[in-house]
């Protein structure tokens, strides 16, 4: 008879994204996450794979959780561009806060950590920025045809600079004593919508 598993694997996954988050992919080994997860490493193997195929599993539950709360978020029933406006505004205060600024978010870390040597966590960057981008330009798009956005403003290369603002600021926010650095940056873009 099968044994049946004594975890519970959702609840691991969050705690091995939660390790990553904090220590990044390198800096985690094997024994960290037994020891964090209070899994067995074999138990480990067996439901998710090697440290790699965890890692790319937490990555990918993070960025599911992660743009589902920016799709609400711009998709709500308020007018589109100040929708824009408080998802970056949020990606700031994120970034300034004590909280969230040394964890940053995964998938920027995955970026600078794995980006350039590993294609399938580039992959998953990839996926993870061109979905960021297309919401941003549907939403911006609503945002023109309503007369909010002036007409002469390209909101495909609006949507861009702001993707690649809001990925700076989570990398800025990790390392910079100054909150108003963010906070400054992120409204100065805004400025660009008005």
């Amino acid at each position: 008879m099968a044994r049946t598993k004594e975890f519970d694997p959702d609840a691991a996954l969050l705690a091995a994204l939660e390790l990553f988050q904090r220590r990044g992919y390198e800096a985690t080994s094997m024994t960290d996450l037994v020891e964090h997860l209070g899994v067995g490493r074999a138990s480990i193997y067996a439901t998710f794979g090697n440290k790699q195929e965890l890692y790319l599993k937490a990555v990918d539950r993070y960025t599911e959780t992660a743009d589902s709360t920016v799709l609400a978020e711009l998709a709500g029933d308020g007018p589109p561009l100040d929708a824009v406006r408080t998802v970056v505004r949020r990606f700031a205060a994120e970034a300034a806060s004590d909280d969230q600024r040394f964890l940053g978010c995964l998938v920027t870390n995955t970026a600078a950590e794995l980006g350039p040597h590993d294609t399938q966590a580039a992959r998953r960057v990839q996926r993870s920025w061109d979905h960021m981008e297309t919401l941003l330009h549907a939403t911006l798009t609503r945002a023109q045809a309503r007369g909010e956005l002036p007409g002469d403003r390209d909101p495909r290369a609006l949507a861009r600079l702001l993707l690649v603002l809001m990925q700076g600021i989570r990398v800025t926010g990790k390392a910079s004593q100054d909150p108003a650095r963010v906070r400054d940056a992120a409204e100065q873009a805004l400025a660009l919508l008005d």
